[in-house]
């Protein structure tokens, strides 16, 4: 971190004295953020503080306001370094978003905040992330889990045709209320999607019956959709957490001996199964919650096949 530590005394930039969360400007960015966000970009900010600092300081601890173009500058060249662009540019999104809050909060001017947000994006394409999942391998989930006679194996059964079914992401599947399921239409309410935007998604006929399925056992009682199971086969009707999904799909991987995969996979899935099936990348970027179509591309994993046999739907007349 020779840049950084040349431009500048690391101490300067560490907080003398505590500051109030509600005057602090990374606490106040973060607190705008949804929880899984908010996760996300915390350790962001850490990290360049840790950078700024040689290990010194948190992003509760480093003195926002003291940060200048030497300072924001060095921390895009490590970035561009040591992560992938689109891992940097999402690290230094969180910067210029704590060095507006500074700014806000009156402790930095808007001379020194223009200078120091003057970043350029890091360019650059990121090798695709994850892998999808057969649809054989989704059967072999399904079945294990209805091979499970208790309340659990049921729930999973609908944990997994939820994620696979509408591609929803793991946060909006726990957030999930009874209410939000539409039995006749298979609809789902995504009440609690990422940037606290609503949306509406469907559920295909396998997926509608698993969830019916685990109603039949759960109730229609309100609460959280998928709630965790207790101890002699008594549902809760709190929300389960992500972590919770991770779990539950580990286990369920390794009964049905699937390879391992996250599950944000079942994602990815949906969004290159609905585009190989030929739907519109709109509508597709509608149901996963993108605001913009080009996010949605960059979930598409059906690779050179899928292009080699769109060229052959075009005709040459060479030999006409």
């Amino acid at each position: 971190m020779t840049e950084i530590e040349q431009s500048t005394e690391q101490s300067e930039l560490v907080l003398t004295t505590p500051t109030p969360l509600t005057a602090h400007p990374a606490a106040v960015y973060l607190s705008s953020l949804t929880k899984g966000s908010r996760r996300t970009m915390g350790k962001a900010l850490n990290v360049i503080a840790r950078l700024l600092t040689n290990g010194q300081c948190d992003a509760l601890s480093l003195d926002w306001s003291k940060l200048r173009y030497q300072h924001t500058a060095a921390i895009r060249a490590v970035l561009m370094e040591q992560y992938a662009p689109a891992t940097a540019n999402r690290m230094l999104c969180a910067l210029r978003r704590t060095l507006k809050e500074t700014r806000r909060l009156r402790l930095m001017s808007a001379d020194d905040y223009d200078a120091a947000v003057d970043l350029k994006s890091v360019r650059g394409d990121s090798p695709l992330r994850g892998r999808l999942l057969k649809q054989s391998e989704i059967a072999a989930l399904l079945k294990v889990c209805k091979n499970d006679p208790s309340l659990i194996g049921a729930r999973d059964a609908a944990l997994i045709a939820i994620l696979s079914g509408s591609g929803i992401r793991r946060s909006e599947a726990v957030a999930l209320e009874v209410a939000d399921f539409d039995r006749e239409t298979g609809a789902l309410r995504v009440l609690k999607g990422k940037g606290r935007k609503f949306r509406t998604v469907y559920l295909p006929p396998g997926a509608i019956a698993a969830v019916k399925a685990w109603l039949e056992v759960r109730g229609d009682e309100p609460g959280a959709l998928l709630g965790a199971v207790r101890r002699g086969g008594h549902v809760k009707f709190k929300a389960m957490t992500d972590q919770a999904v991770m779990v539950i799909l580990r286990k369920r991987a390794e009964q049905a001996g699937v390879a391992a995969f996250s599950p944000h996979d079942f994602r990815r899935t949906f969004i290159s199964n609905l585009l190989e099936a030929g739907a519109d990348v709109l509508t597709v970027s509608r149901l996963a919650g993108h605001s913009n179509p080009a996010t949605s591309l960059k979930y598409d994993l059906r690779g050179e096949n899928a292009k080699r046999r769109a060229v052959q739907l075009l005709h040459v007349p060479y030999e006409d």
